[in-house]
């Protein structure tokens, strides 16, 4: 079956940079467009940014254009986010996901990891 794994989160100041990395197995990681999603407590998952099968195309949720950036190694099953300039805002659990179609539509991905908490305190 398909397993999604998240690492690379952790407890950072404001400022700071932390980049997640997300493994795929299970899967033909290639033929797959992936996406990033959080929640935070007593909200909805919401979209951060996605990239189709070969990374030459990626979108981005407006709270986080600039700042983040995602990427991917099919050589690896790995898809990355790498995040600067963190908030106390971007506080949340972190999901990495796999879609059928090139997608920022939350129900559209089919596939979810468990997730890895991200923590920016002020």
């Amino acid at each position: 079956q398909v397993q999604l794994v998240e690492s690379g989160g952790g407890l950072v100041q404001a400022g700071d940079s932390l980049r997640l990395s997300c493994t795929a197995s299970g899967l033909t990681f290639r033929n797959y467009p992936m996406g990033w999603f959080r929640q935070a407590p007593g909200k909805e998952r919401e979209f951060v940014a996605a990239i189709n099968w070969s990374g030459g195309w990626t979108n981005y949720g407006d709270s986080v254009k600039g700042r983040f950036t995602i990427s991917r190694e099919n050589a690896k099953n790995t898809v990355y986010l790498q995040m600067n300039s963190l908030k106390p805002e971007d506080t949340a659990v972190y999901y990495c996901a796999a879609a059928w179609a090139t997608t920022v539509r939350r129900n559209e991905y089919h596939s979810w990891g468990q997730g890895t908490q991200v923590t920016v305190s002020s």
